[in-house]
């Protein structure tokens, strides 16, 4: 009976200087999944979350409604009203100028929100 060995001496890839592995990160779809998800706002237990958002000039904002009863989204000044979001349902709304937008729901009083543009 004969054993033979073999041993990769100095052959693959390392033994030309290169790595045995290369591995490449990317981060530009964490990125943009970032900066989409800082524009939206969030209505739960009788909340907005965030109570303040800071947004660009010309971003469009999304809220959300993940409560369980219907809820509103108006501006303190009329420029912007969801109407009705029942569980489930989203308003958008595009800010094209700076300053600072505050907002409620009509339904229940004590919630308050505001956009910051800037």
């Amino acid at each position: 009976m004969a054993i033979i060995a073999a041993a990769c001496n100095g052959t693959g890839p390392s033994a030309y200087g290169a790595p045995a592995s290369t591995a490449t990160t990317t981060t530009t779809t964490a990125t943009t999944t970032a900066a989409t998800a800082t524009n939206a706002a969030t209505i739960k237990g009788f909340s907005f979350q965030p109570d303040v958002l800071k947004v660009k000039v010309g971003a469009k904002v999304t809220w959300t409604n993940d409560d369980t009863v219907a809820h509103t989204v108006t501006a303190d000044t009329n420029s912007f009203a969801s109407g009705n979001l029942q569980p489930g349902g989203s308003f958008s709304f595009t800010f094209t100028r700076p300053g600072t937008y505050a907002y409620h729901c009509s339904i229940h009083p004590s919630m308050h929100g505001s956009v910051v543009v800037g």
